[in-house]
């Protein structure tokens, strides 16, 4: 069984097979949880990351979708990229944001990675509320993880308010 967990820390400290990236559709580095990660991580990453626009995505990477690098100098294996919706109230683009959730495993199992940190996606500056994208992750993520392939998958939360939503909904955990 999956071990789901919620913590208050910084994504790029994590000791963890696969981080999360909420990357920006260019790859190329931005604010927030990728330019962390990015900076934290080094050159390597943003190497990849262009070679994978040269490749395969030359219009960038599409939301929703995911696509791994090498972690750089991170302490995790590799981070794994995803796009996240900007939240719109006058569309439902929550498929969007659970596909994020969903890519971003199906890459990990590729990848064989057993433990992944996840940040908030698109609670930031794409604006979804805290509470609506923590019930979608961890609603997502446990449909995900229930065959038991990830020994643990951790929400790695910036601050307080972000703690909170997650731990409404993972109420029985640390």
């Amino acid at each position: 069984m999956t071990a789901l967990t919620r913590v208050l820390g910084d994504i790029t400290e994590q000791h963890v097979d696969v981080v999360v990236n909420a990357a920006n559709s260019s790859l190329l580095g931005g604010g927030g949880v990728d330019g962390a990660i990015h900076r934290r991580g080094g050159p390597d990453i943003l190497a990849e990351c262009r070679a994978l626009r040269a490749s395969h995505y030359g219009g960038g990477l599409a939301t929703g979708e995911a696509v791994a690098t090498t972690a750089g100098r991170l302490p995790a294996r590799w981070v794994v990229h995803t796009v996240g919706p900007v939240h719109s109230a006058g569309e439902d683009r929550s498929d969007l944001l659970a596909s994020c959730y969903r890519s971003s495993l199906r890459v990990a199992r590729e990848l064989g990675a057993t433990t992944v940190a996840f940040p908030a996606v698109s609670t930031g500056v794409y604006g979804w509320p805290l509470d609506d994208g923590a019930r979608i992750a961890v609603r997502t993520v446990r449909e995900e993880t229930a065959d038991g392939a990830f020994r643990e998958v951790r929400f790695v939360l910036f601050d307080e308010r972000a703690l909170a939503a997650f731990a409404a909904e993972l109420p029985d955990v640390t």
